[in-house]
């Protein structure tokens, strides 16, 4: 079983740093599980790595989409499985990195997704359901066929609850029920799961810090020319945290106070559940930051685990 290490964790519990530290201490390449990182041109509002960042550590799946492409979980295994045999190849130890946990499971798992007959009649008839009608009552829809996956959906992700919807009325059968039977596959990998994360109070303070550096790095200035190029709300990349809230400032929907507010408030409850998520993931061990004294001790302690499953030396 080829080696897999997996660090994640919720937004701004500095999981980029420790990433760098951990890949030059084991000779590692990261793949970003990160569903935004993947795009050019979006920087600030990602929080991306930039290449002086890297430290020389390999990064795949940074800076390879145009903003105007779909990335979905079917699209970011492929990718990253083109990835890891790039890694492998070069007798390097594959880091997943990045906090979008579906991501994290579907590589994990090799998850296999459906190729099931799309009807473009009735995504358009939803995709006019919700507009007509609001995200709340397409998420009705879902929560009437599919209750497990409507509490995992965000009402505003309108791309999942309309595949959640489209999966049901092609197969009969709940996208939940799919996913179960999926994520009970036994890993091919021989993997380690480190989630890092912070006191809930840290944390939130570290998200509301973050937001502010990422208007002063301007933010605003990286969403308008990215508005300029004909980039709108319709498209998966601008649906991103960071991104639609600016996007609502300037086309004049809400003041910039208020974007910045909701951005910091999302960003939060994006956290809370990420934490959900990895929760209850199988086979994960938890790194709580302020049980360590430095970034050294907790290093040291994921090198130990990792040395006693056999992924290094």
């Amino acid at each position: 079983m080829k080696p897999m290490v997996i660090l994640t964790g919720p937004t701004a519990a500095g999981k980029t740093d420790l990433s760098i530290a951990l890949a030059k201490a084991v000779n590692g390449a990261v793949i970003s599980a990160d569903s935004m990182q993947v795009y050019k041109k979006m920087d600030i509002g990602t929080a991306k790595i930039m290449p002086e960042e890297m430290d020389g550590v390999e990064h795949y799946l940074v800076d390879e989409l145009d903003p105007k492409e779909e990335f979905h979980v079917a699209r970011f295994k492929e990718m990253a499985g083109k990835a890891l045999e790039q890694i492998y190849a070069k007798g390097q130890i594959p880091i997943i990195v990045g906090g979008t946990g579906f991501y994290i499971q579907a590589l994990l798992y090799d998850i296999q997704f459906t190729d099931t007959e799309k009807d473009e009649t009735y995504r358009k008839e939803l995709e006019a359901f919700a507009v007509a009608n609001g995200s709340q009552a397409l998420h009705d829809r879902l929560a009437q066929v599919d209750p497990e996956s409507a509490a995992a959906i965000h009402k505003n992700n309108r791309k999942r609850v309309i595949r959640a919807l489209e999966y049901y009325k092609e197969t009969g059968e709940p996208i939940s029920v799919h996913n179960r039977r999926e994520r009970n596959r036994k890993s091919p990998y021989n993997f380690v799961y480190f989630v890092l994360t912070h006191q809930r109070d840290i944390l939130y303070e570290r998200i509301n810090h973050r937001v502010d550096l990422m208007i002063k790095q301007g933010l605003v200035d990286e969403v308008q020319k990215l508005k300029e190029e004909g980039l709108d709300r319709s498209m998966v990349s601008m649906q991103g945290l960071g991104y639609k809230e600016i996007l609502s400032y300037l086309d004049g929907e809400i003041s910039l106070e208020e974007a910045i507010y909701l951005l910091k408030r999302d960003t939060r409850h994006f956290a809370k559940r990420q934490l959900t998520w990895f929760g209850r993931e199988r086979d994960v061990i938890t790194i709580e930051k302020q049980k360590y004294k430095d970034e050294e001790e907790i290093l040291s302690y994921m090198l130990d685990i990792m040395k006693k499953r056999g992924i290094i030396c």
